[in-house]
């Protein structure tokens, strides 16, 4: 077995200028031109390699960022209509997703042929690998057209989506519209990319402390996501527009990490643009903010733990120049006394009173962003309110952020007593210039509750502008139709927005060679704002993307 889907093998991010140095045989995969992966043979797995190695090596786990409802009342798209007169001709629409049900009429033309230029399926292992690639199989048009005028079209593109959520993406931003018009995406005329992602490694879902059970996708594997669709469209010198529907609440929330990196070289490159959902964590109760000015410098908060909990992570990032010192105390009051920062330490707690494990590292150096991070880990906790004891190790003032797992990771039965709503935002949500969207509900004007809100932790403006994301029309797997809600939903409308500009600016050879930072400033600057509010702030960003403003301007002075 290939070594990136061996559950043996840790995959490790490690720089490019190191591969000289770990490179031996088949142990390294190489993600883009900054970064690798590099496989380590481990046997004995365990928490605390976590430690052995450091928090910044171990890609990111990202999960879903809206709902599905299979049974929608009615079927309505007027909230996606846009009465543009661009369908996204000549335009790709990437998708790094669960996969997509290429059988669905939504992915085809009225002559029934697909509407999807390629698809690289993660899960496979049969097929013919993408070019530059070594796992997966790769389906071409000619492939999904052979399989659609199949008896058995299985038995030639054997690539499903069982859970539903990237079908629903990809409708949303490109879907075909039904004979009633009662639904259509933004760019019906525009073609696919797509990328079905494998499920992350157990060993890395151990090492976060996530359940086998537990669907999410690892960062390196969104990150060769990305370089497939990014080499299909060079390949045809065809205009890109990326949605990433993915979040992760791990990690510093300021714009950093491997796949943050990536992105922001992206949107660099003329033709290609990105939307990113802002994540649903606003209303989930899973972030803590704390400060504390005055001596003795200490700071105590409350975690809930659902008794349906019964493994999960979570973290707490001090801001600079806060150097503390974590006591965790459980619900029948058993201490784990002070662990003070070291550079790798990792160490076990077996309560005596319960079931409970707790593994603390308390990492003075996380050499990913050079600041602290203490990661708090849990096994059969003990049901009930659990007590977080930070203080000051240099009798200095201080503030913490502390975030606990994206999505359905966790149950809503686990929360923080006191939480924020604010710095909610995922990641990729939060790199620096990158389209982070979030969601409104189009029939009432308010925000989504559960919509990520910014700023970043280092005071960054996201999100960026705000889409329809309440109960979206959607094609679903088996041929079906329904809504989809939340971020990701709006960064699928985005996409499709982006589809339109690079219409008309590439497509139609108005503006060509725009990159997809300026894309995203066109939607920026002619967002929609209510005189209520002033702008940006961490809710709305600029504002509501408003399409026909943009097409509107282009020709004139941006």
């Amino acid at each position: 077995m290939d070594k990136i889907l061996d559950n043996n093998y840790y995959d490790l991010l490690i720089s490019n200028a190191m591969i000289p140095k770990f490179s031996s045989g088949d142990n390294i995969t190489w993600l883009n031109n900054d970064f690798s992966l590099l496989h380590v043979a481990k046997s004995d797995k365990q928490p605390c390699d976590l430690g052995l190695y450091p928090y910044y090596l171990f890609p990111a786990l990202f999960t879903p960022t809206s709902i599905i409802n299979n049974v929608p009342d009615t079927l309505c798209n007027k909230q996606q209509t846009t009465n543009s007169p661009l369908y996204g001709q000549g335009v790709l629409v990437g998708i790094v997703d669960t996969g997509i049900d290429y059988q669905h009429p939504a992915f085809m033309n009225r002559d029934k042929t697909t509407r999807i230029i390629s698809m690289w399926d993660q899960t496979q292992q049969d097929g013919s690998h993408p070019e530059s690639f070594n796992f997966g199989a790769e389906y071409t048009k000619v492939l999904i057209n052979s399989a659609l005028h199949s008896t058995d079209p299985m038995s030639i593109v054997p690539s499903t989506d069982r859970n539903g959520h990237g079908t629903a993406i990809a409708s949303i931003a490109s879907g075909s519209p039904t004979q009633d018009r009662s639904f259509t995406g933004l760019v019906p005329n525009s073609e696919l990319v797509v990328v079905k992602l494998k499920e992350a490694k157990q060993n890395l879902k151990m090492i976060f402390g996530v359940p086998d059970d537990k669907l999410c996708y690892q960062e390196s594997d969104i990150v060769l996501g990305l370089r497939y669709l990014i080499s299909v469209a060079q390949r045809l010198k065809r205009p890109l527009a990326i949605c990433i529907a993915l979040g992760s609440s791990q990690g510093s929330h300021d714009g950093r990490g491997v796949l943050s990196l990536y992105l922001e070289s992206i949107i660099r490159i003329p033709d290609i643009s990105v939307a990113i959902s802002a994540g649903n964590e606003g209303n989930s109760n899973r972030h803590y903010h704390g400060t504390s000015n005055f001596s003795p410098y200490k700071k105590d908060f409350q975690l809930n733990v659902g008794s349906e909990d019964r493994m999960f992570s979570m973290e707490i990032w001090p801001n600079l120049p806060g150097r503390l010192a974590v006591e965790v105390t459980s619900p029948n009051r058993e201490t784990i006394s002070l662990i003070y920062p070291t550079f790798n330490a990792c160490e076990q707690f077996k309560l005596q009173s319960s079931e409970s494990v707790v593994w603390i590292n308390n990492t003075a150096f996380e050499r990913g962003t050079g600041g602290q991070l203490i990661m708090v880990r849990f096994k059969d906790p003990l049901p009930g309110i659990w007590y977080i004891h930070v203080q000051s190790t240099d009798n200095e003032p201080f503030s913490i952020h502390s975030w606990l797992p994206s999505g359905d990771l966790i149950s809503n039965n686990t929360f923080f007593l006191l939480p924020n709503p604010d710095t909610t935002i995922t990641a990729p949500g939060n790199t620096w210039h990158t389209l982070t969207v979030t969601a409104y509900n189009q029939t009432t004007g308010n925000i989504l509750n559960e919509s990520g809100r910014g700023y970043t932790r280092s005071g960054l403006v996201k999100p960026d502008v705000a889409a329809p994301g309440y109960q979206i029309s959607c094609a679903l797997p088996g041929g079906t139709y329904g809504t989809l809600t939340g971020t990701g939903a709006a960064a699928a409308y985005a996409a499709g927005s982006l589809a339109m500009i690079l219409e008309w600016t590439q497509g139609k050879g108005n503006y060509t060679y725009v990159t997809g930072e300026q894309a995203s400033i066109m939607l920026i600057r002619t967002a929609s704002r209510n005189p209520a509010y002033s702008y940006p702030n961490n809710i709305w960003g600029y504002g509501t993307i408003d399409v026909q403003k943009v097409i509107a301007r282009l020709s004139g002075d941006m």
